[in-house]
């Protein structure tokens, strides 16, 4: 497993934009990573997934157009930019290692951050 912790969060208006960080202890550019949502009282859900390469994506539908995924695998970093942000963004946001391209399910990544915390206000 690889240690990764996040960074980023906070509390921004409807509209705002904020970028989330990922920092792995060590090279993570073997597997495919992700970045997960848990909002209060529910599932955690799928957002985004990037290749070892970064040279494929893959989102949830209510985030395409707003949110990036991206990684250095030199820094052995990944990053998560949100634009157009909503209330329903609202969620601790996670960084998921270990995976596989394509995978959406929290089974399918086998390293996990604490979490990060977004808050979007109207």
């Amino acid at each position: 497993q690889v240690h990764v912790v996040e960074s980023g969060g906070g509390l921004v208006q409807a509209g705002g934009s904020l970028r989330l960080s990922c920092v792995a202890s060590r090279t993570f550019d073997t597997y495919a990573t992700a970045w997960f949502r848990q909002a209060p009282g529910k599932e955690r859900e799928f957002v985004a997934g990037i290749n070892l390469r970064g040279s494929n994506t893959w989102y949830i539908d209510s985030v395409k157009g707003r949110f990036t995924i991206s990684r250095d695998n030199t820094k052995n970093t990944m990053y998560l930019q949100m634009n157009s942000l909503k209330p329903e963004d609202t969620a601790v946001y996670y960084c998921a290692a270990d995976g596989y391209e394509g995978g959406r399910a929290t089974t399918d990544f086998g390293s996990w951050g604490q979490g990060t915390q977004v808050q979007v206000t109207v």
